[in-house]
């Protein structure tokens, strides 16, 4: 990649973090793929959401039928020791002000307009946190979550009885702080857990939910 193109790309994931960092709810129209990158923004992320946003509900839009109950509250999304070490690294739970959307796939937006789902967060608003829903889906949604995936650029596999897809940017500001910016997208059966995160460790986040929604 010559320079030019290299600075291209720098530009663009600087410009995709900021508008993720600052969105709001209801969802935005039109698409806005991520991209994997590794590169130098043009600018420092300041905010994980707008502290003026507004407050968006924990609960679900409609009422679930499929097999799997939704979980009636975001304490009962995670483990409890999961909770523990949201709580530990200073990840509250549902900041009104977080505004941060689960995914930046149009599709997939749509998508959670209609389906059983409860939204959770995790963080203030500042540089870090997550974004989570988890949706009950029937197979035809479930076969929408798989090709919006596979055409938006996401690294899919197989995990247990899941599969786990994973989207991933990384820069450095001008003051030379590191972030890091992604998507982690996951089916299990007629569960879908869709989550975004801003420089925070999500290692076995998703896997969690799964066995604790699950069961």
């Amino acid at each position: 990649m010559t320079p030019l193109a290299r600075a291209a790309l720098a530009a663009s994931v600087s410009l995709a973090l900021v508008a993720a960092l600052s969105a709001c709810v209801p969802e935005p129209e039109g698409d806005t793929p991520s991209q994997t990158a590794s590169a130098a923004a043009s600018s420092t992320p300041t905010a994980f959401a707008s502290a003026s946003a507004p407050t968006t509900s924990a609960s679900p839009t409609i009422a679930p039928t499929a097999g799997t109950a939704l979980p009636s509250s975001c304490e009962s999304v995670v483990s409890a020791a999961q909770r523990t070490a949201l709580a530990d690294s200073d990840l509250p739970l549902n900041d009104p002000g977080v505004t941060l959307l689960s995914t930046e796939q149009a599709a997939l937006l749509d998508l959670l307009q209609v389906v059983p789902t409860v939204r959770c967060s995790w963080g203030a608003p500042g540089d870090r946190g997550i974004a989570t829903n988890v949706s009950i889906v029937d197979p035809g949604q479930a076969a929408t979550v798989r090709s919006t995936l596979e055409a938006g650029g996401f690294s899919c596999e197989d995990s247990g009885e899941a599969t786990v897809c994973r989207i991933e940017q990384r820069g450095v500001s001008l003051d030379d702080k590191p972030f890091e910016r992604g998507e982690v997208q996951a089916l299990s059966g007629d569960v879908w857990v869709s989550t975004s995160y801003v420089s925070v460790d999500v290692t076995s986040y998703t896997d969690d939910i799964l066995s604790t929604v699950r069961g």
